[in-house]
């Protein structure tokens, strides 16, 4: 297939990989974190890790929206669903997040009108064919789908269908990449940077990391010799001493990013004070809220949402997971308690999710495959 099997050409990923291992510097190691869970889907789905020479690792980052919302969340938008004139809408893999009061399945299962959509537009739909209804759409996602929800609200605003609402949970990810950044527990050489992300705000807002921090980004796409080109990229700027940001993901990422969608994210949204973030807590200014201008449309002003922080199970190690700190297989209940069918976190139920990744492409240990070596 055009435009696809060309970025997945074994004889070039091998070529890739022993460049990369020509870049390694005796008794170095180097550990590079990939920020969406889209990267790493695509790194096991395809065993990447098995092309790496044994000195370079890649650690999964908090880049998976689904993953990052906290329990509290998922239980305030299960209590706006039990009013009875209310529609909850939501994106299919929010459906099985576990909350401290179960899923939004099993909350549907208690009676609530819990329906999934495809986009926010297909929530409005919903409104606009049930007017005696008040229908909230959960709005998730980085700032890849937060133009979209803006977008939303402003055709409802414009159609004057005031029984439609968003329950905001759009994060940003500059700050979790700072949060990151800040943590003790995990050193970093460099950065795959998100993709999806980045066609939204493109590349310069990255600057800061490789200026203030010292550490190389290269905006990486999804394919996975994207992903293999990305990591020589980083070597290279380490084997020459430089610390940069770079694009990678040119055919899709502008510099500058979509000058549009921004505005329309600025016009609907502004920063939150403080969001809490599942694994690294609360962080200043990550997340959106709607302006009072849009206020009637902010179901977090419609409804009297409870608010209270809800702690992950104790055997459940997503936090971990989701800074980098631990691989999924050293969680104690990944692939026995936990598994897709019975999530316990919220990596293994997203489509990005780390854990699901892990368990769906059957990496349960450590082991690698010399795949660089093959002739």
């Amino acid at each position: 297939m055009r435009f696809v099997d060309e970025f997945r050409d074994a004889g070039t990923a091998r070529a890739l990989a022993a460049r990369i291992a020509e870049l390694c510097e005796p008794g170095r190691h180097y550990k590079f974190m990939e920020v969406c869970g889209g990267h790493t889907h695509t790194i096991y789905k395809h065993g990447l890790e098995d092309y790496l020479p044994d000195a370079v690792s890649l650690v999964h980052g908090p880049g998976c929206p689904v993953c990052v919302i906290p329990m509290g969340r998922v239980d305030d938008a299960i209590a706006i669903a039990e009013h009875d004139d209310v529609i909850l809408t939501s994106f299919g893999d929010m459906m099985r997040v576990p909350g401290g009061r179960g899923s939004f399945f099993d909350s549907k299962a208690a009676g609530a009108d819990i329906r999934m959509v495809y986009s926010p537009l297909d929530a409005l739909k919903i409104a606009r064919k049930n007017p005696g209804k008040r229908v909230v759409f959960m709005a998730i996602g980085f700032e890849t789908t937060a133009p979209s929800t803006a977008m939303t609200v402003l055709r409802a605003a414009a159609e004057g269908i005031d029984n439609f609402s968003i329950f905001c949970n759009h994060v940003t990810i500059l700050p979790a990449i700072k949060a990151i950044l800040d943590s003790p527990d995990l050193r970093l050489d460099g950065f795959l940077g998100p993709g999806h992300v980045s066609t939204v705000i493109g590349c310069r807002p990255y600057e800061w990391i490789a200026r203030d921090e010292g550490k190389p980004l290269v905006c990486s796409g999804f394919e996975p010799l994207d992903i293999l080109q990305s990591v020589h990229q980083l070597m290279l700027q380490l084997r020459e001493g430089r610390c940069e940001i770079e694009n990678q993901y040119g055919r899709v990422v502008p510099w500058d990013g979509n000058a549009r969608a921004l505005q329309v994210i600025g016009e609907v949204m502004r920063l939150r004070p403080h969001f809490e973030w599942r694994g690294l807590g609360f962080i200043s200014h990550s997340a959106l809220q709607v302006r009072d201008e849009y206020a009637r449309f902010d179901a977090e002003r419609i409804f009297d949402v409870p608010g209270v922080r809800v702690a992950d199970p104790k055997a459940c190690q997503c936090g971990e997971v989701l800074k980098g700190v631990l691989k999924p297989w050293e969680c104690k209940v990944f692939g026995t308690a936990c598994t897709p069918e019975t999530p316990i976190g919220t990596c293994m139920v997203s489509s990005e999710g780390a854990c699901a990744a892990y368990y769906n492409f059957g990496r349960f240990s450590r082991e690698r495959v010399k795949e660089a070596t093959r002739a």
